[in-house]
């Protein structure tokens, strides 16, 4: 193999083939983010060979010591990573044997890299799954918060992002909560169905050695361990359902700050955004920008990417192993990067946020928003069909739309020419406190549902 540099390879290598070789094999540039996991899973594998008499209580011991020597030094950033060494396993054995020689030698009995590394990437993303639970609670907990002050503030309610019906604000906070809660349950699923060690299916067979798999996973926090030694070693499953729920969860934060970009322009003002989330202009001084929420609508798209990426890798390989899969981490450690700035930033953006309650008020009242309420009292008042009711209303919004005034605006004899029944309490309906109120269904937007469910979030949250 030659050692003179390839030009068609560009400067990037001083060497030639075997420097690009060890550029593409190595992972230990983003796989040392294992390293913590990688010396628990190490720690529980020679206190089972000790226990099972595969290796002395002495080896292990040493082992047991050299090891959280190696994770003092990484913790301290004095620890020397080495391309050389390819990945965080074999950098924390070199430096092991370095440290306490000959036994370190017998860590590696009974397991290989292919478990080893299964069981570390499984407890990382298993680590994140607990991490976006507490960073979704702190969120639902502000919007709770924000509902609280605002069930009975009301605002316009869309379809199409036109005036539909008028809604409150803590209604469309809560709106969120619930969206929220399904991305919550679904990284607690992904969790229970990943919680299984797959510490000592060996390389792919299992191994003849008699080790006990159930102590390791008792002592890694596992349920068990996997069933089957092939699918231990090529399972990305955990994975891919962590990169599935964080795609659902930024989908659904993009939305909201899709919301908080218009809502905080100068042709919505729904909301004031805090000078710590917002940002000015170079040369426009009156600007505020909404940048975080729109870093947030931008960065998620990472995430979609993330998941596509894996599966991607995943979709052609047969059993069992094979060295795509050293693809798999960099696009899970980047998704769960931006999912969690994301979710830190939304929850300040929703503390720090401003309702402009009048400026609400103002756009619920306007574009027909209460025409269903008076098609409604048509149909429970008139005992007009809904169909009927529904033309009846269209013509009245129309009537409205000439003269340029809202539907409360128009006078009862305009109403009358319409339709001779109607009577002057149907504008007891047309207002837009009164169009909320009535909404009592359950799961309604009446202030008195919205405070229901705010005593029901805020004792399932504590």
């Amino acid at each position: 193999m030659t050692k003179t540099s390839n030009q068609m390879w560009g400067g990037r290598f001083a060497a030639g083939p075997d420097a690009i070789m060890e550029a593409i094999n190595a992972s230990i540039g983003f796989d040392k983010r294992l390293a913590s996991q990688d010396i628990a899973g190490s720690r529980a594998h020679a206190a089972m060979l000790a226990a099972q008499g595969i290796i002395t209580d002495k080896d292990a011991e040493a082992i047991r010591e050299g090891l959280l020597t190696v994770l003092s030094e990484i913790d301290a950033g004095t620890f020397e990573f080495s391309t050389a060494l390819e990945d965080i396993h074999m950098n924390v054995e070199a430096r092991l044997k370095a440290l306490i020689g000959e036994p370190a030698g017998r860590l590696h009995t009974a397991r290989s890299r292919n478990d080893q590394v299964a069981v570390d990437f499984r407890l990382w993303v298993r680590d994140q799954c607990d991490a976006a639970d507490e960073a979704l609670t702190a969120l639902m907990k502000a919007l709770v918060q924000q509902a609280e002050a605002g069930a009975d503030w009301v605002m316009p309610g869309f379809t199409h992002l036109q005036t539909a019906q008028p809604v409150t604000w803590g209604h469309h906070m809560l709106a969120y909560v619930e969206m929220l809660a399904r991305d919550r349950s679904r990284f607690a699923d992904a969790r229970k169905r990943m919680n299984l060690s797959p510490l000592g299916a060996a390389a792919l067979a299992g191994t003849s050695f008699p080790i006990d798999r159930h102590a390791t996973a008792v002592a890694l926090g596992f349920d068990g361990p996997t069933a089957n030694s092939l699918d231990s070693v090529s399972d990305r499953d955990f994975a891919l359902e962590y990169l599935a729920a964080a795609s659902i969860c930024a989908m659904h934060l993009s939305r909201f700050a899709e919301e908080l970009v218009i809502w905080s322009s100068a042709q919505f003002r729904f909301v004031m955004m805090s000078d710590q989330w917002s940002t000015g202009s170079s040369i426009m001084p009156q600007k505020k920008n909404p940048d975080a929420a729109e870093l947030i609508r931008a960065k998620l798209g990472r995430i979609f990417g993330a998941n596509a990426a894996l599966m991607m890798v995943m979709k052609g390989l047969p059993l069992t192993y094979s060295k795509d899969m050293q693809e798999d981490k960099e696009q899970v450690f980047d998704a769960a990067d931006n999912l969690m700035l994301a979710l830190a930033a939304m929850t300040g953006m929703v503390e720090t946020m401003t309702p402009q309650r009048d400026n609400l008020r103002a756009s619920a009242a306007s574009g027909f928003s209460t025409a269903t309420d008076l098609a409604d009292w048509l149909v429970r008042e008139l005992g007009l069909p809904f169909r009927d009711a529904h033309h009846v209303t269209g013509a009245l919004v129309a009537a409205a739309e000439k003269k340029g005034c809202d539907l409360p605006e128009l006078t009862l004899a305009e109403m009358k020419s319409v339709h001779d029944g109607i009577r002057d309490d149907v504008f007891d309906v047309l207002g837009v406190e009164n169009s909320v109120a009535s909404r009592m269904s359950f799961g309604g937007t009446a202030p008195a549902r919205v405070r229901e469910q705010v005593a029901r979030w805020k004792e399932i949250l504590e």
